[in-house]
Formats: structure tokens, sequence, C-alpha cells
């Protein structure tokens, strides 16, 4: 069957595809980790609490259909990453999930009851499951990053080798506190656009500059260390973009620095560093002036450079492997099959811009300030 897309071209479009999931997660449920991870540091009452948990109520569930549409991604078009990533840190992801369903909880039972203490246990709820994903999924990258310590067989079967606390390496761990930084400068700069002028803003906007300074920081470390430290794979033998999947067909080699490589073959994908470190220098600007816009213009900027330089430097290159580089994971060795990939994109081309027009119509209704006044004439508020 003849398909007006060649296999190449489908790997490609999917590659990209699973980026932008990724990072449309990021920019959506990003600000309502970040929200979540500022929470018990720049509310102080009750109904300061309850306001900056308003500003993310009404959206934060919505903005879990990235992360939903981005496994679904992994899942259908990348098996062989889904299989190894999903049973080899499968501790790393229960701790993830653990967070993840802390957070609903929080909102829900947080105001169930009057008491203090209650109210106090159910916003740090929020805070971990705030805090916890930002840098697990931080760590996951570096970890990437890294190699992943897993093997393929002859028939294919994985063998991952680590353990869990072997996953937060020096490095590992740079990364995971950068995403925190990134998020939570993120979410600062929400709370710049969605909660009242007052102390809760002031606080926000302090925490949001430390987190910005530490953002640009972490950056420049994180890339010193992908520089200098030894990190980078390579595929030195033929290669066959339109053969079938079979990581074992590709001849791939350990190559410090190979990271870089890209930057050197493709000198526009520097914009996506640019923008890491241009964003938040964006963001600190709109924090220091008290522009909201500028703020989370910034913010989101940056976070689509520092997501956008993680992809483009190791392209393509999804999942190697720090045991076996034989083993690893590539855009044209670990794909679903040809026609798969086919469908798939036509029902992408289908549903992605209903997501996207609904989301937009929510955000456009619900758009405004949320303020300390509205939770006594507000029902419906948490």
């Amino acid at each position: 069957m003849d398909l007006p897309l060649d296999f190449a071209t489908l790997r490609l479009i999917w590659w990209g595809l699973l980026g932008v999931l990724l990072i449309a997660f990021a920019l959506t449920d990003g600000f309502d980790l970040g929200v979540g991870a500022l929470l018990p540091f720049v509310a102080r009452t009750d109904e300061e609490r309850r306001m900056v948990i308003n500003t993310i109520g009404a959206t934060w569930e919505g903005n879990q259909v990235w992360f939903i549409l981005g496994g679904g991604a992994i899942f259908a078009a990348w098996p062989f990453v889904y299989a190894v990533s999903f049973s080899g840190f499968y501790l790393a992801m229960f701790l993830l999930l653990s967070a993840l369903i802390l957070r609903p909880v929080s909102f829900k039972y947080r105001s169930k009851r009057p008491s203090a203490k209650w109210r106090s246990f159910w916003d740090w709820g929020l805070f971990v499951g705030g805090f916890v994903p930002a840098l697990v999924f931080g760590v996951a990258v570096g970890n990437v990053l890294l190699g992943a310590p897993f093997r393929l067989d002859g028939d294919l079967r994985s063998f991952y080798e680590g353990h869990l606390l072997g996953l937060f390496t020096p490095f590992a761990l740079i990364a995971g506190l950068l995403s925190v930084a990134m998020l939570v400068l993120h979410g600062a700069a929400w709370l710049s656009i969605k909660a009242e002028e007052g102390p809760v803003l002031d606080r926000a906007r302090r925490f949001g500059a430390i987190a910005g300074v530490l953002a640009l920081v972490l950056f420049a470390v994180g890339g010193l260390y992908v520089a200098f430290g030894g990190l980078g794979y390579r595929i030195t033998g033929a290669l066959d973009v339109n053969g079938f999947s079979n990581p074992l067909r590709t001849t791939v080699e350990a190559a410090p620095g190979a990271w870089l490589d890209n930057y050197g073959r493709y000198p526009w994908m520097l914009i996506a560093p640019v923008l890491g470190f241009g964003g938040a220098l964006l963001a600190l600007i709109g924090i220091w002036r008290r522009s909201a816009p500028l703020a989370f213009g910034g913010s989101s900027l940056s976070t689509v450079g520092i997501i956008s330089t993680a992809g483009l430097s190791m392209f393509p290159f999804i999942l190697p492997s720090s045991i076996n580089p034989q083993s690893s994971l590539t855009v044209w060795n670990a794909s679903s099959s040809h026609l798969t990939l086919f469908v798939m994109l036509i029902v992408t081309v289908i549903f992605l811009p209903l997501i996207l027009i609904y989301t937009t119509w929510v955000y456009k209704v619900l758009w405004g300030r949320t303020s300390t006044a509205a939770l006594k004439t507000n029902p419906d508020l948490y």
C-alpha cells in the first residue's frame, strides 16, 4: 500500500509532535505545578491560600490532557521507548504518579473542613503534588541525556539494570532542579496574571525572581556539563531512515560531547538555547517591571527553549543506552509501522485542532484575576 508520506517523513513528524505535546504540557500544567510548589510560601492566611489555589482551580484538570496525550503518543508511535522507559523507570513512575494523584485529592478535600491543621495538611499535599513531579520530570530528562542502563537481547526483550537511587546522579539532579526552577518561574508569572495585587503577588514576584536566576544558572551549568562532562552518543554505521524498526540494526557508540554535534550541523537549532536564556531574562525583566504579559511571555519562551534544547541536542536519539549503546532507541529504529504512523497522523490532524480551539475558548471564558473578595460571593470556588 503506497502512502502519501514516506516512512522517514512520518517518523520525523511524530518526533516533532511528541515534542509539541511535551512542551504543551509544560506550558499549561507546568504553571499549575509551579503554583502548587509556591503555595505554602506566597500565601500565609487561609484566604490567601484559597485565592492562590483558585488561580489554577478552573483549568488544572484540563491542562493534564497534554500529559495524557504525550503518554499516548509514546505508547502508539514509539512502542520500544514506551516499553523500556515505563518498565525500567517503574519506581520513578510510581513516585511521579503518586504525587500527581495527591494533587487532585488535595484540591477536592482541602476545604471540606474548617480546621487549620486539616487545610494546612492538604496545602502541603498541593506543594508535594507540584514540586515532586517537576523534579522527577527534570531528573528523567537528565537520565535520558546520560543514557539509561538497559539492553536488548536478540529477541528485542529489554533488560533494565538500574535502580531508583541510581537515577539521582549529579547531572540528573541539576536537570531536576532546573525543571523545578523553570516551572516555579512559570507559576510565579501565572500568578502575576491571575492573582490580585497585594502581598501574595509581591511574594510571588520575589520567589519568581529567585527561580528565574536559578534557572539561568542551572541551564548554563547543565550546558557546560554536557559540553565538558563526556555526555553524548553518535550513530557510526550505515543508517536506513526508511527501514523497519529494529534498534539492533543501528551501530551506536558513546561519544563525549556528541550532544553538541547538531548545533554545528544545523545552526538554526541554536534558537532553542537562546530562547531558554533569553526567555528567562525577559521573565525577570517582566517581574522587576511588574509587567505580567512580559513575565508570562518570557517564562513561556524559556520553557519552550529549555525543553527544545534537550530534544534537538539528542536528535535522532530518543533513549540511548548507557550500558549497551547498540541498544539505543532512535527516531529511525524505534517507531511503529508506516501505516500506524499515517493513520495516527490523520486522527491527530482532525482532533488536535479541536482540543486547541476548546482550550482557547475555556481560557477566554475564565480569563480575569482571582480575588479574596470573590471567595465570599462565589460558592463554586475551592
